[in-house]
């Protein structure tokens, strides 16, 4: 992740204000710039309160009431199709416009969209992980172990579905709360990022630099 640094005076110390993806990016633009950032940053409103009241209610049918899938999914097909069959009814009946399959679902469009914009973040992700993996940034190399093993231990304790909602809550809220108090954000992620560097640079002083390299051999010529 790309990270450009303003710094910030608050008179006795000068802190970075760290600017994730750069500045000259804004948010809605870095979440894809279509209908899913709309979602993200809540602009639609009704499509962003419909997904996570949906999605709310699927777990609390799953986890809280302990439904199984397939009746579940039986459950919904049947309330469906008695909605369907008396909406149809009544539109005869009144002369009502029959009930239509909702623009979301079948334009073609939406859908490309979804999957192109995860298919770039998942590329997106996959080289910055290759990169950070690889020791060209020492300092996220640890954060992200650090991360990774924080991840874990939380793991260890909620179920995957229980994960999978709190990853849900965090995209429907975190994206909006960074967009709308994003100056505040900035100057204590940069606090953070100096305490950080202070921390390895520490930790490179004391402990990396301290193991033992062997000569470098330099790559004959042919």
């Amino acid at each position: 992740m790309p990270i450009n640094k303003s710094y910030v005076s608050d008179g006795e110390t000068t802190t970075p204000r760290v600017n994730f993806f750069g500045r000259e990016r804004p948010v809605h633009a870095i979440l894809g710039g279509g209908k899913v950032a709309d979602v993200l940053l809540w602009r639609n409103q009704k499509l962003s309160a419909t997904l996570l009241f949906g999605v709310t209610a699927i777990w609390y049918l799953f986890e809280v009431v302990e439904y199984n899938f397939v009746t579940l999914f039986c459950h919904i097909c049947i309330t469906t199709m008695l909605i369907v069959f008396i909406r149809s009814i009544t539109a005869e009946y009144f002369g009502w416009n029959p009930p239509k399959i909702p623009e979301l679902i079948s334009n073609e469009d939406a859908f490309r969209e979804v999957v192109s914009t995860f298919h770039r973040r998942l590329n997106e992700l996959l080289r910055k992980f290759l990169h950070i993996a690889g020791g060209n940034d020492p300092l996220y190399f640890f954060l992200v172990l650090t991360s990774l093993y924080i991840i874990s231990v939380i793991g260890s304790i909620f179920n995957f579905l229980d994960l999978l909602f709190v990853g849900f809550l965090c995209m429907e809220t975190l994206p909006y709360l960074y967009a709308r108090y994003e100056k505040e954000v900035e100057y204590h992620a940069g606090q953070m990022t100096r305490k950080a560097s202070k921390m390895y640079q520490r930790f490179d002083s004391r402990v990396l630099n301290k193991i033992p390299r062997g000569p470098i051999k330099e790559k004959k010529r042919t």
